[in-house]
């Protein structure tokens, strides 16, 4: 298959740069047409691939925490749409093997294909097989006529045409589907931009959504007359207006042994000058207005620092790693410091790298923050952690894993 794929990659290049200019229209269409028929025989391609690498636990064996994350890796995807992938191979492997062939034969497009795929089931579980598979032939049918969306709909009255006698109650478990569908897609992401704003996208279900809308919508009425904020910016003020008050109720769940709580590094002095910017333990710079402002309303926390502005070690008066030395730890990792992944200190433990039953010292330059996933993976594989030179984590992968040990480091967390 390797050589096979290589051949069509030297193919499709020629392509790249051939004159489309040239091609009569009808040519010129045609061309996109066999374009695209060739964009969702490759997915079939694709899906069936990473089905057999999901199947493996090739992702598990190489350190990531699940096949979306070593495919993010791997692919530079988004983890939503590495888990859409994940969760399309799934679904082609284990439905009916028309839709896959469908697909494979450039008759539907991908999109098409996860709208039969979630179509089917339902007919199968309601009508038995026959007629989940006539469901397949007339749904593939139909994606010649209509787009994804309008399929769908289609597909929510499938049953009148393969099973006309139970589609009334077929109806409410076309209902029940779809419920399960919000559930699965889910999501929220948070995405850091290069100014250090988050930008926000995702997907919510039909009960987050309803209470997202009642705690933002009564404060986003413009304030009077005066008031020349857009409907978005309304909207993003309410939204930090709900999390001040979620963080006042002090009833939200500790956050790695501390309370829930913004923490910014500043200097003293720069402080009360007014003249120090400041950053968030989640690597985000703030204004000096900005710092100042929190001040106001904020618990300052002292913190000894070394001459190269290392918080001083604890020793091994203690073993835990909290309070003051687990702020100092979050402010240098800002996260899971496995390579490759991105979640983020509220997730995370503290690991020590020499074990304190060894005798090792609760202290930062024997800590490094690590997810539940990773802290197990660290704990029971080959992998081994230590400081670098610049007193930054590095992560050694087993020598089946690379011959060569090269020392990896996790870049999600900083810039540069």
């Amino acid at each position: 298959m390797v050589e096979e794929l290589a051949q069509a990659d030297d193919t499709v290049a020629a392509c790249v740069d051939a004159p489309a200019w040239a091609l009569p229209e009808h040519d010129l269409i045609a061309a996109l047409d066999a374009a695209h028929r060739l964009q969702q025989r490759l997915a079939a391609v694709t899906l069936t691939l990473i089905r057999e690498i999901d199947g493996r636990g090739t992702a598990r064996a190489q350190g990531a925490s699940s096949t979306a994350v070593w495919l993010r890796e791997r692919l530079r995807l988004t983890i939503p749409a590495a888990r859409r992938l994940v969760d399309d191979a799934t679904a082609l492997d284990t439905g009916k093997p028309g839709i896959r062939q469908a697909l494979a034969d450039g008759h539907i497009t991908l999109d098409q294909a996860r709208v039969i795929a979630d179509t089917v089931p339902t007919v199968q579980t309601t009508a038995g097989t026959e007629a989940a598979d006539k469901a397949v032939s007339l749904l593939t049918d139909w994606a010649g006529q209509f787009d994804p969306t309008q399929l769908r709909k289609l597909g929510t009255r499938i049953l009148d045409h393969v099973a006309p006698d139970i589609a009334d109650a077929a109806a409410q478990a076309a209902l029940d589907a779809e419920a399960r569908r919000a559930t699965r897609d889910r999501h929220l992401t948070l995405s850091e931009q290069t100014d250090g704003r988050l930008r926000l996208t995702g997907t919510l279900d039909t009960e987050a959504a309803g209470l997202l809308r009642a705690a933002i919508d009564p404060l986003t009425a413009p304030s009077g007359p005066d008031d020349t904020r857009s409907p978005g910016q309304r909207r993003h003020d309410a939204l930090a207006e709900v999390c001040r008050l979620a963080l006042r109720t002090g009833d939200l769940p500790d956050s790695g042994g501390d309370p829930a709580q913004i923490v910014v590094t500043t200097s003293y002095d720069g402080l009360t000058r007014q003249l120090s910017t400041g950053a968030l333990d989640i690597g985000l710079e703030l204004t000096p207005e900005t710092v100042r402002r929190l001040a106001c309303d904020a618990t300052i926390l002292p913190t000894v620092l070394g001459g190269a502005g290392q918080p001083l070690d604890v020793g091994r008066q203690r073993r835990l790693i909290t309070g003051p030395l687990r702020r100092a730890l979050v402010l240098r990792d800002r996260g899971c410091a496995f390579p490759g992944c991105d979640l983020p200190p509220r997730w995370c433990h503290a690991h020590h790298i020499h074990h304190w039953a060894d005798g090792g010292t609760t202290s930062l330059a024997n800590a490094v923050l690590l997810c539940g996933h990773h802290h197990r993976h660290l704990h029971h594989s080959d992998w081994t952690v230590h400081l670098g030179d610049d007193g930054h984590p590095e992560f050694t992968p087993p020598a089946w894993l690379d011959p060569d040990q090269i020392p990896r480091r996790n870049h999600y967390h900083r810039r540069t």
